[in-house]
């Protein structure tokens, strides 16, 4: 089936809002009809299965060429507005693109070395065509692509995962069966559609015929707390550094009122007990969805049900419906209760392979399986608990050390707002622990107080040799710490 006929098969003829924001106003009616005019000129312009890059903070223009591209059976390479020019360069010969839709505000800090349309082209273009109403495009397998997203991954070399319209249509319809999303709710979009988490959004809200309250100034504070309230939002989706921000930068988010806001969703990262307790106490009414994914499941790949946020805090929870997920030993085995291994899943969500990359993708996906590369462990109701990153793992004096659970508890410390625990030389050791901490600026705190703290909780080799106290995180445009800056 065509992704976007699965998106819009029962909200194309709808007059409400897709999308509200400041600047712009879409209903579904008016998207349906723009995509739908957009896909024609596609498809007489480009043959079936042409790359077409996409450039553009999050607005109607990039709905609607997203869309578009996809049902004319195209595949789009949705790029970071802040993209390097190298890195574009990179991208445009790896896929061999031979057209971009780039939106004005980037075009003259990139200057693409391929054709491009921007959104005054794209607007008169749709404006030409005569078909208004929407139709159904070309009908595809579900091994058909759709999208590549191009990740960083453990590598400097960006990889870019091969998403299909099956794989879309899976993950969607998961995402849905969990959060049990409703065409009343109204989501306030502060990720990025680039990422992969920002996209689910687009894709579930569409099918269940929500609304989108997009809002691309999360650092200033003020308007995403008046968005929450004047657009009446029922969900709100955020990586930890946003929940971070929110709980100990914003007195008006602790001590606000928000009679409208039903769940909220965290991914992107493990946001620490401490924030999830904090955020529980203080929203005791509002539901909280821990949640786990990747670039390579489409999205998302396990979620911990909000009425066992307290029995189960700090867990990831189980698969989402329709995926596999369990945590494997090398031998491949399943892991007792407390053993640690790889996090592995299995579904229709998972990813084709990576782009032009046979030996990255034979390495990931092994019959059948995806090795996330993720570190975890299980307890006995089978309950899957994060413990790092395998390539996170820092090696202090020949002991393995995960640096989430050091961060748990130098977070935990009165005044801390953000720490992240990173390797560092040493002449002895090989490698020692480095903590980079972000407190109150009218909290005294000591690089001694800090290491005393984890001196109560952790073993000796586990208490960093170094704590550095910055202003603030280096934060990437997905809202995701960027360690190794200093």
């Amino acid at each position: 089936m065509n992704a976007i006929d699965y998106f819009f098969q029962e909200t194309s003829d709808l007059d409400k809002d897709l999308i509200v924001s400041a600047r712009e106003k879409c209903s579904y009616k008016e998207m349906a009809g723009d995509v739908n005019r957009l896909t024609n000129w596609i498809k007489q312009k480009f043959p079936e299965g042409a790359v077409l890059l996409l450039i553009s903070p999050n607005n109607q223009f990039f709905v609607t060429v997203y869309l578009a591209t996809m049902k004319a059976g195209c595949v789009t390479v949705p790029l970071n507005p802040a993209i390097e020019p190298s890195n574009l360069e990179y991208v445009e010969g790896k896929t061999s693109a031979s057209h971009a839709f780039i939106h004005s505000s980037v075009v003259r800090r990139l200057r693409p070395g391929i054709a491009f349309s921007d959104e005054e082209e794209i607007s008169r273009i749709v404006d030409e065509q005569t078909d208004i109403d929407f139709e159904k495009g070309p009908d595809f397998s579900d091994d058909h692509l759709a999208q590549i997203i191009f990740t960083s991954g453990s590598t400097a070399v960006p990889k870019g995962v091969m998403i299909t319209h099956g794989n879309l249509i899976a993950n969607t319809n998961s995402i849905l069966d969990y959060l049990h999303l409703k065409s009343t709710d109204t989501m306030l979009v502060v990720l990025p559609f680039f990422y992969c988490y920002g996209l689910s959004l687009l894709h579930t809200h569409l099918r269940v015929g929500g609304t989108l309250v997009l809002n691309n100034s999360f650092m200033f504070l003020g308007s995403v707390l008046r968005d929450l309230k004047a657009y009446r939002c029922t969900g709100f989706a955020g990586v930890p550094s946003h929940f971070q921000i929110l709980l100990r930068k914003s007195d008006s988010f602790r001590t606000g009122h928000f009679p409208d806001l039903r769940y909220v969703t965290q991914a992107g990262g493990k946001l620490h007990k401490t924030f999830i307790s904090e955020f529980a106490g203080l929203f005791p009414d509002i539901k909280f969805f821990v949640m786990y994914g990747q670039t390579e499941a489409t999205a998302r790949l396990s979620y911990l049900p909000p009425e066992r946020l307290k029995d189960k805090l700090g867990s990831i929870g189980k698969g989402i419906p329709g995926v596999e997920l369990k945590v494997v030993n090398e031998k491949g085995d399943l892991v007792k209760p407390g053993q640690v291994g790889e996090i592995v899943a299995r579904g229709g969500n998972i990813m084709k392979g990576y782009f032009k990359d046979s030996e990255a993708t034979s390495i990931t996906l092994k019959d059948g399986w995806l090795h996330t590369g993720d570190l975890g462990t299980v307890d006995e109701d089978g309950f899957i608990y994060l413990r790092a990153r395998k390539k996170e793992m820092i090696k202090v004096g020949g002991k393995r050390v995960g640096p989430k659970e050091i961060e748990e508890v130098i977070v935990g410390i009165k005044g801390v707002i953000d720490c992240t625990v990173e390797g560092m030389e040493h002449p002895v050791l090989g490698e020692a622990l480095q903590a980079v901490v972000v407190k109150n600026p009218q909290v005294d705190l000591s690089e001694e107080e800090v290491r005393a703290a984890c001196a109560e909780k952790l073993a000796s080799y586990k208490i960093p040799s170094q704590v550095i106290f910055k202003e603030k995180m280096t934060i990437s445009s997905t809202g995701k710490k960027v360690k190794g800056t200093l």
